[in-house]
């Protein structure tokens, strides 16, 4: 437990201390930084913003985390956080890859949909591969009940880090609302970690946390700096391959209901959108606008004209991931 404490104190305050140097660099190369939606008026005033501040934390929390899990523990105990750090590092890269692209070479779409689709199951495989298969894992944890699923439990574990490092992605629309709302639900797995012994596990998720927690200075409204794809792709993963490791695969849903209904959103305003296409020749919408945050924040279901702040969709997002993982360790420990 000390271990991950000074691990996390380290990340916090490397963060802290690197995040303005990143953000200096991209000032004196006259680097374009992110681009708003115009939907938004709101946020207009942030583009330009410099962004892959992700960047900054992730690398800091993988190398301290590394260092800390090779010095302090056992190689029979490294399994589980290198699968883990390998999974983080290559979405990080896709991230990376995907907002270079856009940044640095002006191309607005940055990488295809199909080449971060497969990159990302290379990711999955690579984790089944490395420490699903070895374990010998073929069930799941699905709400206290152990589903076997076969030669699909491959199937669920692509699906659940895709599914996850994409959500997560979704939800970083606000200033800071990415960046608390994973600290909490790693804090939540800090707790499960530390209540199965898992400390190696425990040790990369307090690494995190220091990492976000130095990053959310800079991130907070008004945000000086955001975190990009390098960020929320590599964050979500790391959620999914955590739920895995602690075998807690179930609690994602809980623990994980904002990304959930960011994601749900989307995908419900698009089908709707297709199928009253279809049937009345005119595409009607269920929300304002998707990913979630963005109806709330253009009044949520409380009348139109009613704009609520950044700090007020923030709060009530950040509450509801803090219920949601309090009511999950409630139902695991009472």
């Amino acid at each position: 437990m000390f271990v991950s404490l000074m691990a996390g104190g380290i990340s916090f305050a490397l963060t802290v201390f690197l995040i303005p140097h990143f953000m200096t660099f991209f000032q004196r190369k006259k680097i374009g930084g992110q681009q708003m939606h115009e939907d938004v008026k709101q946020h207009m005033a942030k583009a330009g913003t410099p962004t892959m501040g992700g960047f900054v934390f992730l690398s800091v929390s993988v190398v301290v985390s590394l260092l800390a899990l090779l010095l302090t523990t056992l190689p029979s105990q490294w399994a589980p956080g290198l699968a883990i750090l390998s999974v983080v590092l290559i979405y990080g890269g896709i991230g990376f890859l995907d907002d270079f692209l856009k940044i640095f070479k002006k191309i607005n779409e940055g990488l295809t949909p199909s080449q971060k689709m497969s990159a990302q199951i290379l990711a999955g495989l690579i984790f089944y591969f490395a420490y699903s298969q070895p374990s010998g894992a073929t069930s799941l944890n699905l709400f206290g009940l152990d589903l076997n699923l076969g030669i699909f439990y491959l199937g669920f574990v692509l699906f659940w880090i895709v599914g996850f490092s994409n959500a997560v992605n979704l939800t970083d629309g606000l200033d800071g609302l990415a960046s608390i709302s994973v600290v909490i639900s790693l804090t939540a797995y800090g707790i499960i970690a530390l209540v199965q012994k898992q400390y190696d596990v425990l040790l990369l998720i307090v690494s995190t946390i220091g990492g976000l927690l130095g990053f959310f200075l800079y991130n907070k409204k008004p945000a000086k700096i955001f975190m990009g794809d390098v960020g929320s792709l590599a964050l979500g993963a790391l959620l999914a391959t955590i739920s895995i490791a602690l075998h807690q695969e179930w609690t994602l849903l809980l623990i994980g209901f904002v990304y959930v209904c960011e994601t749900s959103s989307v995908m419900l305003q698009v089908a709707y959108f297709k199928y009253t296409k279809k049937k009345y020749g005119e595409g009607r919408r269920i929300f304002r606008m998707t990913p979630l945050h963005h109806h709330f924040e253009l009044g949520g279901f409380t009348g139109r004209g009613q704009v609520w702040s950044e700090w007020k969709v923030d709060i009530f997002f950040w509450l509801v991931g803090l219920l949601m993982s309090a009511l999950t360790l409630l139902i695991l420990y009472l």
